[in-house]
């Protein structure tokens, strides 16, 4: 008499499964704890009333598209940048560039391209941060 052969199940191994979405979870506790949370007694600070004042070598980008660089205007990137490079010892690659919050993106993006253009190696873009 001839035993016939078992067949393998066609299942999925689901335990494996289990196991690696268990450390998933894990991982992710774990690494959500990392960042302790705020003191409920601490207040932050309110700067809403506060005036900014933009970094003293700040390009300043306004919703109309002008430029002013240290309360004078500036006719272009172009022009910005002539006045960097005759500034001793300045570090000519480097533009901040800080937007009005209403200026359009696409000319924030024409603006950093032109700056690009007339040599500037890095435009960092200077924002406000804000905690919620």
């Amino acid at each position: 008499m001839v035993k016939p052969k078992r067949r393998k199940s066609e299942r999925e191994p689901t335990i494996a499964l289990i196991n690696i979405v268990f450390l998933m979870l894990v991982f992710f506790m774990v690494a959500g704890a990392l960042a302790p949370p705020l003191d409920q007694k601490l207040t932050l600070v309110d700067t809403r009333d506060l005036d900014s004042v933009a970094p003293p070598d700040a390009l300043v980008l306004f919703d109309d598209g002008s430029l002013s660089y240290r309360g004078t205007p500036v006719a272009s990137a172009q022009a910005y940048m002539d006045a960097m490079a005759e500034l001793p010892g300045r570090q000519t690659g480097l533009v901040r560039l800080v937007p009005d919050r209403d200026t359009p993106a696409h000319a924030l993006v024409a603006l950093s391209r032109d700056l690009r253009q007339a040599g500037a190696t890095r435009v960092v873009v200077v924002t406000e941060q804000g905690l919620n």
